[in-house]
């Protein structure tokens, strides 16, 4: 088995090494103990083990429309993407019965306000169904025995 490598040192996952001398692109991040690039979201070097030194935010991460990133929204909330998606499904649906509703038909007559009322009633029906299917959709967290 020994004999499967012959030549560890070159193995395809090695990462990149920048020379010191050239010049680093803005968006790549290296090592300064190695030169080595950094994974994406590690904390460390995976090459030395060198400590990631925290950069400071620019102006354009600080920006108002993260937040409304959907990952960012879905640890937020602490929800899994199927349970996010039918939360937003149930919010959709409770926006169709309180406003839209109402903007789209007009009430002239009873049973113009009979339909409405049926039309919100449908709408809220959906929201419930939505909301129960994201309950039923969220990750339990794991018990140690």
């Amino acid at each position: 088995m020994s004999n499967a490598v012959h030549d560890a040192q070159h193995e395809f996952w090695r990462p990149p090494v920048v020379p010191a001398d050239a010049p680093r692109p803005s968006r790549v991040e290296v090592c300064d103990s190695c030169a080595s690039e950094f994974m994406v979201g590690s904390l460390f070097c995976h090459v030395c083990g060198a400590s990631r030194a925290t950069r400071p935010t620019t102006a354009s991460n600080s920006h108002w429309t993260l937040y409304l990133e959907f990952h960012h929204i879905q640890r937020a909330l602490g929800l899994s993407t199927a349970s996010l998606v039918a939360f937003l499904v149930g919010m959709v649906c409770l926006i169709m019965a309180g406003i839209a509703v109402g903007l789209i038909y007009s009430v002239q007559t009873f049973n113009d306000f009979q339909a409405v009322q049926l039309y919100r009633m449908q709408w809220l029906l959906g929201a419930i169904a939505a909301f129960a299917a994201g309950l039923l959709l969220k990750k339990t967290p794991d018990k140690k025995r």
